[in-house]
């Protein structure tokens, strides 16, 4: 997102560190858990053939083999909305999240490596025992009650680029609390427009966006898909004081 007329962002502060050891995928995916959950074939996750024969699934695709891997998706906590056998937006944000948890590139596409990466349960885990982790690095963010990840979300951060006079687009790191939000909608700041957000420092917040690539693009903020934010406000992650890490 995008700063408001508060001018510059508080300070960043340290995150308390409290992370778990977790077996890894590979050196990329740093604190990611591979679960114990019931594992299915690759080739049934996509309804038929052999895994390493299946074609890739990408945006446009349709029928059994996309609901398989929307519903293994949301078994593993990555929103996808519903599973509707319709490879859309938010299956492809899915896919990222999942891509990134696991050190893969993040293409959106059900390849090879990803049916692995669903077939095997990956998940990352959070230093956040309850509150939200926001991953500079991999581009996600993970939600956790009582010590346990339960949703995972793509998400965009700051570009790092510059812009304006002379200020540049970062996502500060630090241990922070929900202070403000704004439930109605659509909410116009001085650098474009934010979907419900929740800020947790200065201008910095959590949002809903119609643009969520797979690189960092913000100016600041953590931008998330606006079927996404309806889902943080349901599931009450935007209360006031609600943890948030950026890490």
């Amino acid at each position: 997102m995008q700063l408001d007329a508060s001018g510059d962002p508080f300070p960043a502060r340290q995150p308390h560190s409290a992370v778990r050891k977790e077996h890894l995928v590979n050196p990329l995916a740093r604190r990611t858990l591979i679960l114990g959950l019931p594992t299915l074939t690759a080739a049934s996750l996509l309804g038929s053939g052999t895994a390493l024969a299946d074609p890739a699934l990408r945006s446009g695709a349709r029928g059994r083999a996309v609901t398989d891997v929307q519903n293994r998706l949301t078994q593993l906590g990555y929103f996808c909305g519903n599973s509707d056998g319709r490879f859309g937006s938010l299956m492809k944000q899915a896919v990222y999240a999942l891509q990134a948890s696991a050190g893969l590139r993040q293409t959106g596409t059900v390849d090879d490596a990803t049916r692995v990466a669903l077939n095997n349960g990956v998940r990352p885990t959070s230093r956040v025992a309850d509150g939200l982790e926001i991953d500079l690095g991999r581009q996600i963010i993970m939600f956790s009650r009582g010590g346990s990840v339960t949703m995972i979300l793509h998400t965009s951060t700051g570009s790092g680029k510059r812009y304006g006079k002379g200020k540049i687009a970062r996502t500060p790191r630090g241990d922070f609390r929900v202070f403000r939000t704004y439930s109605k909608g659509w909410q116009t700041a001085p650098l474009g427009r934010l979907y419900r957000p929740a800020y947790f420092t200065g201008g910095y917040a959590v949002h809903g966006s119609t643009s969520i690539p797979n690189y960092p693009a913000s100016h600041g903020c953590a931008r998330v898909s606006t079927a996404a934010m309806d889902r943080i406000w349901g599931e009450g992650w935007t209360r006031s004081g609600t943890r948030v890490v950026v890490s």
